[in-house]
């Protein structure tokens, strides 16, 4: 299906349209996703492909039905969530961000040609979203690097909808957090300060640098409902990515979950800057981090998925 779309968007473009969205398969094209709008980011960071503010109402609807394919179909997840995102950089566009933020400033990329045969990446991002899923002989094999982020992260209302894209993540864990008795709290807590997405977008080595050694508590002394709100909170990041695809990856996250560590810095509460939640599994890693006020006047939720074995597809630099 994910293959079948990408070919239908590529037969709505122009000849110049499908020499910007057609770039080379490479590690350093994939790693070129970032949470900065496209206007903050220098030649060498700035995101490759076709800006979706070029796009016709033909062409926007042929690269929907391509991002219904690939993400999952859940409400508030997935292709829901992203039509909020990008409802929500409007949002910013009308009130203070101006021509530099809005869904137009949106980049999509196909690094290698889409094939049943050999590897290509879909690549989708823009203000605060990344969207990488690696495809090799028509299988999805990675679909993380995954950031998403959002200011505010409270809901909002625009052109009459409630947009909330990451309120439940959030709510999550600290729900989570809050679950953790004194003995608990203790053990979850993190040795040194974390107030900075160890391996997000703005980090010096964003990429294949998970710790050595994990921190926090073990989730195997965790309370069964304290797993299941983890679980849910893992669930709530995987499932933005096709339904199939996102329940064989939960089920491995799940397997591995007497491995699994949970760590916190700052508050629990997840409302001061710097406030900081960890997951740290044998494969999973999810990192949520409460950053400064930009757009708005509060902290705002950066978050990260990542995975030790299938980031990029296992493609290493």
């Amino acid at each position: 299906m994910v293959l079948s779309r990408a070919k239908a968007f590529i037969a709505t473009l122009s000849a110049e349209q499908r020499t910007r969205l057609l770039q080379d398969y490479t590690f350093a094209n994939a790693s070129r996703w970032h949470t900065y709008p496209q206007w903050a980011l220098g030649k060498n960071k700035a995101r490759i492909g076709l800006a979706l503010g070029t796009l016709s109402a033909e062409q926007w609807q042929a690269f929907n039905g391509l991002l219904a394919a690939a993400t999952g179909s859940g409400k508030d997840e997935g292709y829901d969530e992203i039509q909020q995102h990008l409802s929500v950089d409007d949002w910013i566009r009308q009130n203070g961000g101006r021509e530099g933020y809005g869904r137009g400033n949106f980049h999509v990329a196909f690094l290698g040609p889409p094939s049943d045969t050999g590897t290509w990446q879909l690549q989708f991002g823009g203000h605060h979203l990344a969207l990488n899923n690696t495809y090799r002989d028509g299988v999805l094999v990675g679909a993380t690097p995954s950031f998403r982020a959002i200011e505010p992260h409270t809901a909002i209302e625009h052109d009459g909808t409630i947009l909330k894209p990451q309120l439940q993540e959030w709510e999550t864990f600290v729900a989570l957090l809050a679950s953790l008795d004194p003995a608990q709290r203790a053990a979850a807590k993190l040795s040194r300060k974390q107030d900075e997405l160890l391996l997000g977008p703005e980090a010096r080595k964003k990429d294949w640098n998970f710790p050595n050694k994990p921190e926090g508590i073990p989730v195997s002394s965790l309370t069964d409902e304290q797993r299941s709100l983890l679980m849910k909170a893992i669930g709530l990041y995987v499932n933005d990515i096709s339904d199939a695809s996102a329940a064989s990856i939960l089920s491995r996250y799940r397997s591995e979950l007497g491995s699994t560590y949970l760590g916190f810095s700052g508050s629990t509460s997840l409302t001061n800057e710097g406030d900081y939640v960890r997951i740290d599994g044998p494969t999973v890693w999810i990192e949520l981090v409460m950053d400064p006020p930009y757009s708005t006047d509060s902290p705002h939720v950066h978050a990260v998925w990542r995975d030790k074995l299938t980031d990029y597809g296992g493609t290493k630099p």
